[in-house]
């Protein structure tokens, strides 16, 4: 282990800051290596007691330290910042430090890439600017100089409104911004560079033009038009959702292709990650539509849930993130499918979030401890954080949440505050007690859902019993029960919903507030079946004995699209899980011709439905994927549950051939339109095409070249190849090259490529990634590149990832150990599939273990990593 130890920091022992800086002037004279920045701040005393001021400061060059214009000697310095020993109640601080952005591997704080200068400082980035409080609850006015070359830099940007520019001798020039919002240091950004623009402008609901700028990378205009509609969508829908209008007079977006994230909401200035702001059919799918959309509108959506009212503290992070969150999937569900958006959202929880329950990692939505505040950033925080407010949205209502984000934002406005603030303003606003509820923002874990059903035929009521528990984490043993919203449904033997629950309606919510409800609810007839947890009302495990067919009856009558989607799923799962249960070592994850062939059925039920919604349709047909399998098993059987999904598959694929075929001609579309009639064509036909090519590789070879050489879209180019990719290695490679031709110049489509090859099951898949690592199109300082490669294969290949022989985890090892020394929040990232190992094999467990060790004994690990490693190892 490095002898270097990280100290953790608690939530216990936060304290508010000793002095306040009400405004910041910062002076930026860029240079590639050796950019100046002059800060100089106003600041007083709040804590009477405090005897010095200390300031955060990360491989920063001090140049000159001065308390109202006099040179401060009275200071220590060491590897984190500055003390400042005994300084004036009330003074103007002026700090001049040097940096060196293009050599900054870590994209924090301000760095330079492809040509760019650009900034990232949230959680703690700003400290590499300059020494400053770096802490959300310090507000903070800012006013910004930028000095570059004007032939290389014309555009030269930041927060909030321009209020002066002009020409400085030997080819620079300067501009000047003024944000007229207190903000945290977090939100400050700053980009420089040589830009298209396009420009728009949206009208707010009090009659106000907002200028709209959208700075994209040299010849990609064409591409940004879908991001700035989606934009104005956004805007539009916050005033009509929330009554909340845009607070200044200009807001831009800078697309950069070089950034740890999706995108940042600073002030009025987003940076995004560039492949969720272009898009055109050609090299855009489906799926990066709605993810531009849904991510432009997430940091809109902040400007308000996150800038306006913002964290008291790192541990409050779901404050924003999970509120946001919920909110950018509110807007998704409107201007898309509702249904899908929603099982999407669950795939993520069940794949994602329930796993990191499971791991090391466990944390509440609202943490205790944490090493590297850039490990907060996680789906607990983020998506289990929005399942909590949905979860409160479905118990007060649409009209009774509307009145708490009122009362929250009457309350908060301009302020940093705590996730207990955020549920006290939806209790006040609505008289409700949600003290029992506050639990799922610091209890860790996956609650287990028990439900008993038994219907007495002479009383005619239903008994019905519902039981919680949530197992012990690693960070939390003892748990309490916690407040489970739980949407039933009662459905007869025609599939018509049961009048027997409260307001004589055929579904409702019971809150679940202690260990275990008993109810006793009359029902004139005995239900067929009764789907639980409708709408995914709570992130939770359901345990319910029901039977094969009362699956089926759910997956084709329920009320709730979801759980017709859930139900199939649960039939599915059963089935594999039973095959490796089951099986003997000669014969792994076999399924019985009775289970074939009950699934055959359910499915053939589900293609010659003519009244189901054709995206929820084709969601129904696909297989669950191993990710969400293997969190369904104590024990991760991988040679087992790969074998058994690859025969329901295989099997589907040829009994179904016809009806494949047959829904494959049904679903063509006319020139690409992104419009959600056609989306779920693409999605049906795309399904059919991939079962196709399992059925029969040689039959279908052609039908696959044609839809190749005739798509106009990248959804269908990309259909061909992954269709392939599982059953027809010789066409994909082939394909692939053409691909690669095609596309060698546009770095977002080659990610696309990266990963399908990242993600073929095929015995050298090694020796490919050590080549491709070698492709001119690959960059290891590049996150996206690294993502579509190392993360691909690390995370969804895995046959590969999890060879029995260990070779795909040294290999994840060497890449990580790699990726430390120069991006440690990426590296951190990439670590998650070797963290949950002890729920593998003892040969694998063994494997993994050695690899953790040998990062473990790196010098100099970062505390990025350090945190992940020593929690997996301890545990």
């Amino acid at each position: 282990m490095s002898s270097r130890l990280p100290v953790s920091k608690k939530l216990v022992d936060y304290a508010p800051a000793d002095f306040l800086i009400s405004s910041l002037e910062l002076h930026f004279k860029l240079d590639d290596s050796r950019t100046r920045v002059i800060a100089t701040s106003n600041v007083k005393q709040i804590n009477p007691a405090a005897t010095e001021l200390l300031l955060d400061g990360v491989d920063l060059t001090l140049i000159r330290l001065e308390i109202e214009g006099h040179p401060q000697i009275r200071y220590q310095k060491s590897e984190s910042g500055l003390r400042i020993i005994n300084p004036p109640a009330q003074f103007v601080l002026t700090i001049e430090t040097e940096i060196d952005p293009v050599n900054n591997s870590s994209l924090e704080g301000l760095y330079k890439s492809a040509g760019t200068f650009c900034t990232q400082c949230e959680a703690e980035g700003f400290r590499k600017i300059t020494y400053f409080p770096d802490r959300p609850d310090v507000l903070t006015k800012y006013e910004v100089v930028i000095e570059a070359d004007k032939a290389h830099y014309p555009f030269l940007l930041s927060n909030g409104n321009k209020i002066g520019e002009g020409d400085l001798a030997d080819g620079r020039h300067w501009v000047k911004w003024q944000d007229p919002f207190n903000k945290p240091c977090y939100l400050f950004a700053l980009v420089a560079g040589d830009f298209d623009l396009l420009e728009d402008q949206f009208v707010t609901c009090s009659g106000k033009t907002v200028k709209l700028q959208l700075f994209v990378d040299k010849g990609n205009a064409s591409k940004g038009h879908h991001a700035l509609q989606s934009l104005k969508k956004a805007m539009s829908w916050d005033e009509q959702t929330y009554g909340l209008e845009y607070d200044l007079d200009i807001y831009m977006i800078v697309a950069v292709d070089f950034f740890n994230m999706g995108a940042m909401e600073n002030k009025g200035l987003n940076v995004f990650n560039s492949k969720f702001v272009l898009a055109d059919s050609a090299s855009a799918t489906d799926e990066d539509y709605f993810n531009i959309e849904s991510v432009i509108a997430h940091e809109y959506f902040h400007n308000w849930t996150g800038n306006r009212v913002t964290c008291r503290d790192w541990f409050q992070l779901s404050l924003k993130e999970g509120l946001t969150v919920f909110r950018d999937q509110q807007f998704s569900s409107d201007m898309a499918s509702a249904a899908i958006n929603r099982i999407n959202n669950v795939k993520v929880i069940r794949e994602h979030q329930f796993a990191e329950d499971a791991s090391p990692m466990a944390h509440p939505i609202r943490p205790e401890s944490v090493i590297e505040m850039n490990n907060f950033y996680t789906v607990t925080v983020y998506n289990k954080g929005a399942e909590v407010i949905s979860m409160l949205h479905k118990l007060l209502g649409k009209q009774g949440f509307r009145r708490g984000m009122d009362l929250y934002f009457q309350r908060h406005d301009g302020q940093a505050v705590t996730c207990d603030d955020f549920v006290d303003a939806m209790a006040d606003a609505n008289q409700q007690d949600l003290s029992v509820f506050k639990r799922w923002y610091s209890q860790s874990g996956t609650p287990h859902l028990s439900v008993d059903a038994n219907y007495d035929q002479n009383q005619r009521s239903l008994q019905l019993t519902l039981s919680q528990v949530t197992p012990p984490t690693a960070d939390q043993k003892n748990k309490q029960p916690l407040h489970i919203p739980v949407d039933i449904e009662l459905l007869d033997d025609k599939g018509e919903g049961i009048k027997a629950l409260a307001n004589n309606a055929a579904h409702q919510v019971i809150n679940l507030t202690i260990p275990s409800l008993e109810l006793e609810i009359a029902c004139p007839v005995k239900p067929a079946a009764i789907s639980v947890l409708r709408e995914f009302s709570a992130p939770v495990r359901v345990k319910f004995d029901q039977t094969d067919q009362q699956l089926a009856h759910i997956m084709l009558h329920a009320s709730d699209e979801f759980s017709r989607w859930d139900a199939g799923q649960q039939l599915l799962n059963r089935h594999i899980l039973q095959a490796v249960q089951h099986s003997s070592a000669n014969e792994v994850g076999q399924l019985s011709a009775k289970s074939l062939q009950q699934l055959e059925l359910s499915m053939q039920g589900i293609l010659s439905d003519h009244q189901i919604d054709r995206a929820l349709q084709a969601e129904m047909l696909d297989i669950p994927s191993f990710e969400t399998l293997a969190q369904l098993t104590e024990n991760i059987q991988v040679e087992g549950l790969l074998k058994a999904k690859k025969c329901i598959e295989h099997h589907l694929a040829c009994a179904l051939e016809q009806q494949w075929h047959q829904h494959y001609l049904a679903n063509s579309t006319d020139a690409y339109q992104y419009n959600q009639t056609d989306v779920a064509k693409r999605r049906m036909k795309n399904i059919c095409l991939r079962y196709l090519i399992l059925a029969n590789e040689d039959r279908y070879a052609d039908l696959a070249y044609q839809q190749y050489q005739q798509a106009d879209n990248m959804t269908d180019t990309l259909g061909v190849l992954r269709a392939c990719q599982d059953g027809a290695i010789a066409a994909f490679d082939e394909l692939m090259n053409d691909f690669e031709q095609r596309w060698q110049n546009d770095p977002l489509v080659m990610d696309k490529w990266f990963a399908l090859q990242a993600n073929a099951t095929r015995p050298d898949i090694l020796s490919r990634l050590e080549l491709l690592k070698e492709h001119a199109g690959f960059s290891i300082r590049n996150p996206n590149r690294v993502r579509a490669l190392i993360g691909t294969f690390a995370f969804y290949n895995t046959q590969g990832m999890h060879n029995i022989d260990g070779s795909g985890y040294r290999w994840l090892t060497d890449q990580l150990q790699e990726l430390d020394r120069l991006n440690p929040q990426v590296a951190a990232r990439l670590i998650t599939p070797l963290l949950q190992y002890q729920r593998y094999d003892q040969v694998r467990q063994d494997l993994i273990r050695n690899q953790l060790l040998r990062l473990a004994n790196m010098s100099n690990l970062s505390s990025d990593l350090y945190e992940k490693v020593s929690k997996s190892l301890v545990e």
